[in-house]
């Protein structure tokens, strides 16, 4: 099969129809596409000969986008409130793992370069995985999960560093040399960084963000110009990647930003796994059975009882301790790109990568049912916990108050509702597409957040299921039938109430869930009809009605919410 169509085509189908099978057993898609790829390669169909070099530049952009991605959602906000908690458990796990996972590959007979750089992988959670399981199990905020989320930021940011250090071992020359020119390259990263994410990013963004399209061709740009500057003056790919994110990382607009390239990421990091899982040689399984099953059990059970010792010492509570332990127990995809830029390096063999390539099925696929029974399995294990008395932490799920009341879309109608809400002091907080809007809106001390109603990936990071209310003033039918069916697939609390210029969409949106839905022409018709009905037809009636509307008009040109025209 020589035609790169026919090729991409079948490998396309044979990893949909292995996912059917992955989903069936409730495990992360991940397991699938490096299985797809052990039964594309020439182990079994080999289905990319021939085309392996094209096929692996698709992967190389996965990577990109991946670390693209990573830089991304670094929020150092949220390690600032979560404080010391997430950098003793991350420097902590990372420093007890690796230390025991290297202990265990000298033994099993690695020699001392390759069990560094494993023992490093080994430290490292998938951060995909561990996000999307706890938001599929609304855990995102209870005291693990964002204690969980909080060490996962902690591992992406010592992995930067150790990236950063692998790729300035390219060169010659001496340790003190080498760490020198390491030093100066963080505070040149670090400069370089801040310059752009405080001066000109947010100029540029402001221009961008009102074309939804715009802002994802400058995003990719952006990504793909800055890998490239970085990796022009001496850094990798990779370092590049993750920088770009990191610069787009504290902007307003980085949820509607993430939510944009997440789609793409996941096609091309489809292709990096399955071309992975393609080029695994098992030509010695009992070989690699050994090894790997001894690293899996470490990375389930004894990485897991580093984090619960970490977390117990910080006076976490056993049910705590044990959730977060449990949900961090498995090795990153992270791993693979830590191991492939150290083999690109030339500091160790790509021998290791069928094993760790096993390690990770194995843990991903028990700690993803283990994550998503942790309850269960807590409860089962509380006769042996019992045993050592009562748990003397208590802890409280501090979780933060949700908003009363979601508004989306500000100008026309919506800073009405915004005023009235002032006014009556309600907790809400208001959406819109329009990059102006939100700056005024956070400039005045009100919460707004940048995206599109229509995007589902945007949407899933907002907590709308805990509104009592969510007030859409959209013109368009379809984003709003796509809000209010992504809100009802979560809840059927809120009540939603909608907006329709064309009667003709008024059945879609009360199918889609809506609880009302006002029509401005019905609501101005009613309007006229009681002016006519209740007041007299004089000159005075309408002269009273013309001083109401300039009134009306004059408050909102000086709302220091609204734009002056």
């Amino acid at each position: 099969m020589d035609n790169i169509f026919l090729q991409t085509s079948a490998l396309l189908g044979i990893t949909v129809s292995i996912a059917f099978v992955i989903r069936f057993l409730r495990q992360p898609l991940l397991v699938a596409y490096i299985i797809a790829g052990v039964v594309a390669g020439p182990l079994f169909l080999n289905l990319l000969h021939g085309d392996t070099e094209l096929f692996r530049a698709f992967s190389e952009f996965g990577v990109v986008l991946l670390l693209f991605v990573v830089g991304l959602s670094l929020n150092f906000d949220h390690i600032k409130r979560i404080g010391k908690t997430s950098l003793v458990t991350g420097l902590g796990q990372v420093t007890f793992t690796g230390i025991i996972g290297y202990l265990i590959l000298t033994r099993l007979g690695f020699d001392s370069i390759t069990s560094i750089y494993v023992a490093i992988a080994l430290t490292f959670s998938s951060t995909i995985i561990i996000v999307k399981l706890l938001g599929d199990k609304k855990d995102n905020q209870s005291v693990y999960g964002r204690h969980v989320i909080g060490l996962m930021v902690v591992q992406d940011l010592i992995a930067v560093f150790v990236m950063v250090f692998i790729t300035s071992l390219k060169g010659d020359g001496d340790i003190w040399t080498t760490s020198s020119i390491l030093v100066l390259k963080l505070l040149a990263l670090t400069g370089f960084v801040f310059l752009l994410a405080r001066y000109l990013l947010p100029w540029i963004l402001d221009k961008v963000a009102s074309s939804s399209e715009f802002l994802f061709i400058f995003t990719i740009a952006w990504c793909f110009g800055i890998a490239s500057l970085l990796y022009a003056i001496g850094f990798s790919i990779e370092i590049g990647a993750i920088i770009a994110g990191l610069t787009l990382g504290s902007s307003p607009y980085q949820p509607e930003i993430s939510s944009r390239i997440k789609p793409l990421r996941d096609f091309f990091i489809v292709l990096f796994f399955v071309i992975l899982g393609s080029e695994m040689q098992f030509t010695d399984v009992s070989a690699l059975l050994v090894p790997a099953s001894v690293i899996s059990l470490f990375i389930l059970f004894g990485d897991s009882l580093v984090l619960f010792v970490l977390f117990r010492i910080l006076k976490f509570t056993r049910r705590n301790s044990f959730l977060a332990a449990v949900t961090a127990s498995q090795v990153s995809e992270f791993g693979f790109i830590l191991l492939f830029v150290a083999i690109q390096a030339g500091h160790i063999s790509g021998a290791v990568i069928p094993m760790f390539t096993m390690v990770a099925l194995v843990t991903i696929f028990v700690s993803s049912y283990a994550i998503t029974y942790n309850e269960q399995l807590y409860q089962l294990l509380i006769p042996i916990f019992n045993l050592f008395g009562k748990d003397k932490y208590q802890q409280m799920e501090d979780e933060t108050e949700p908003y009363t009341v979601w508004v989306f879309g500000y100008h026309r109608i919506g800073w009405k509702v915004v005023q009235a809400l002032l006014d009556k002091k309600i907790r809400f907080a208001v959406v819109d597409f329009d990059p102006k809007a939100v700056s005024r809106l956070k400039h005045r001390g009100i919460d707004g957040y940048f995206g599109d109603a229509a995007d589902v990936e945007f949407l899933s990071t907002l907590p709308l299921e805990k509104a009592k209310l969510i007030v859409s003033t959209l013109p368009e039918s379809d984003d709003q039938v796509t809000l209010i069916k992504h809100v009802r697939s979560a809840s059927d609390k809120p009540k939603i109430m909608a907006n329709l210029y064309e009667n003709k969409y008024l059945e879609d949106l009360y199918e889609a869930g809506a609880d009302y839905v006002m029509m401005p022409h019905l609501l101005g018709g009613s309007w006229v009809a009681n002016i006519l009905t209740n007041e007299p037809w004089t000159k005075r009636t309408f002269q009273q009605l013309r001083q109401d509307q300039k009134k009306e008009m004059k408050l909102r040109s000086n709302s220091p919410l609204v734009e002056q025209s």
